[in-house]
């Protein structure tokens, strides 16, 4: 039987580890590699995320910049 968990995360990342990480990979989005640590970390069936506020793209954080 699967369970499902709904949870809200909200923390903080330098300048230079977003940048860094979303760089690392084409078309990566924070989305994504949230996706991608937590299936990594407890392989989920399922991941859903979605990003409230902030920069979700490498282009959207070069954007704050301008």
């Amino acid at each position: 039987m699967g369970v499902k968990i709904k949870a809200t995360i909200d923390f903080s990342v330098s300048d230079a580890a977003l940048e860094d990480a979303l760089a690392e990979y084409d078309e990566l989005t924070v989305e994504g590699l949230l996706r991608e640590v937590l299936d990594k970390a407890i392989a989920c069936d399922e991941i859903q995320t979605k990003v409230e506020s902030g920069p979700n793209t490498l282009e959207e954080f070069d954007n704050l910049g301008s």
